[in-house]
């Protein structure tokens, strides 16, 4: 599916949460890997705040993409963030929506 370039040229952007490993399957531990670096992705979650609006997003990054220390209300930069729709089918059931994978978090606003 095609992705799409999110621009934050003009938002503010804070870390919510820490960042934890993205997993493939909860039940075997297996973590989530890039296909380009190879790395193990990460889940970092992101407000975004722009024209008034605030909203959280959980956005994958690769572990080489991450500084250290990153705290929940330190600004960052997100570099190469994209949009990707997705859906798939589980127990019978079709979920879908929108995922968000960055190439880097940069300390500072």
């Amino acid at each position: 599916m095609p992705s799409f370039k999110i621009d934050l040229s003009t938002a503010v952007v804070f870390v919510a949460t820490a960042p934890v490993p993205k997993m493939v399957n909860k039940q075997t531990g297996e973590i989530a890997i890039d296909k380009d670096t190879r790395a193990p992705l990460h889940t970092v979650g992101l407000l975004v705040s722009d024209e008034g609006e605030g909203n959280l997003y959980q956005v994958a990054i690769p572990e080489t993409g991450l500084p250290e220390n990153l705290t929940p209300g330190m600004p960052v930069r997100v570099v190469g963030l994209k949009a990707r729709d997705w859906e798939n089918e589980f127990n019978g059931q079709k979920r879908h929506g929108i995922s968000f994978r960055a190439v880097a978090i940069t300390a500072g606003a």
